[in-house]
């Protein structure tokens, strides 16, 4: 793969145990426990991870100061919505935490249904939704690029503002990167004007090919004033020694997902977005797609990263993941469970294929 792609993995940060089929221990999510994953993960060879975000779960940006303090290297990629923070609000802090890390924070913006109403929000329809999205990205960038900022718009104010401490610059990063999923037409529009990097979940290699022609045309159309967009792929990635193993593995793990209905699995099922609906109308084309793209998950509880799996051995989701870069993906998010063992396992099979 191009020596520009990047490779993170994932820590669920939630409360309950047993998240897509982690290990149900007492102290999941206690910080040794984080911390472990993350210290695992600078020394097998990942980048950092995505730490996911949802009411009810614990505090992301809490759990990434947390494990940045404990680490040196490890590069959090911080899942944050809009209205649970304030603009202004967020910079500060992210740059604070940039700065004490020495450069290592990343933000995935989050506009996805949540329990609003639990943390004192509020949104109206998918329009004023994404419309607020937007507003919060273009001004939390200029927050982080300039000074004695003034702000006036639908969702959001500031007056004066300049944020402190002032964001490093390292190399030609001048700012964290803002990674944003979605694929509604409003997500898209979002994306392909105010986002870094754009994410998609585990869709077959035409589906990821159309939308990247299409938001790279829609970037163009909208008059896109930033660096061009990247693309990124979070997705489940079943590794094994041999491909039969991986098989049995994968149809086991079906199984006990079936009889279980989905519990553990299913996070991201409670309000269908356009993304979800998409993943879950793959299975309609049959369980395996492209070479070894997994669908059988989304029919019995997966949700999210969880609904379709790379499954094989290291050789063939390697292969399979090329695939995805010759399309213009950059940006890899993978996991699969138990997270620990497969941090290691996959950090020290699959990466060193895909740096080759």
């Amino acid at each position: 793969m191009s020596s520009n792609s990047e490779f993170l993995w994932y820590i669920p940060n939630d409360t309950k145990p047993g998240h897509r089929g982690d290990s149900t221990v007492v102290n999941h999510n206690s910080l040794e426990t984080l911390t472990s994953h993350a210290q695992a993960l600078e020394e097998h060879g990942w980048k950092g991870a995505l730490i996911g975000t949802g009411w009810g779960r614990p505090d992301t940006f809490t759990v990434a100061a947390a494990l940045a303090a404990r680490t040196t290297t490890f590069e959090p990629l911080i899942a944050i919505r809009p209205g649970y923070w304030q603009p202004a609000q967020f910079a500060s802090a992210a740059a604070t935490l940039d700065n004490l890390s020495g450069g290592r924070v990343r933000v995935n913006i989050v506009s996805g249904k949540d329990n609003l109403a639990a943390y004192g929000d509020s949104e109206g329809d998918q329009a004023h939704r994404y419309a607020r999205t937007r507003e919060f990205m273009r001004l939390v960038r200029r927050l982080w690029t300039e000074e004695n900022v003034t702000y006036e718009g639908e969702h959001f104010r500031v007056g004066n503002s300049t944020t402190a401490p002032r964001i490093q610059h390292h190399g030609e990063r001048r700012h964290p990167k803002l990674y944003f999923g979605g694929a509604s037409e409003a997500a898209e529009g979002v994306s392909a004007t105010e986002a870094d990097v754009q994410l998609f979940w585990g869709e077959p290699l035409d589906g990821v090919r159309e939308r990247i022609e299409r938001l790279k045309s829609l970037s163009k159309k909208l008059d896109r004033d930033l660096a061009p967009l990247e693309f990124g792929l979070r997705i489940t990635t079943l590794v094994r020694d041999t491909t039969e193993q991986a098989w049995a593995d994968a149809e086991a793990k079906v199984a006990d997902m079936a009889r279980n209905n989905g519990a553990g699995w299913h996070d991201h099922r409670q309000s269908i977005a356009e993304g979800q609906r998409r993943l879950f109308d793959l299975n309609a084309r049959g369980d395996v797609l492209d070479d070894n793209l997994y669908t059988a998950p989304g029919k019995v509880g997966g949700g999210g990263a969880g609904t379709t799996w790379l499954v094989g051995s290291a050789a063939e989701v390697a292969r399979s993941l090329r695939k995805y870069r010759d399309l213009g993906v950059t940006h890899f998010i993978l996991s699969d469970t138990p997270y620990l063992s497969e941090i290691r396992r996959q950090g020290d099979q699959l990466l060193p294929l895909l740096r080759n």
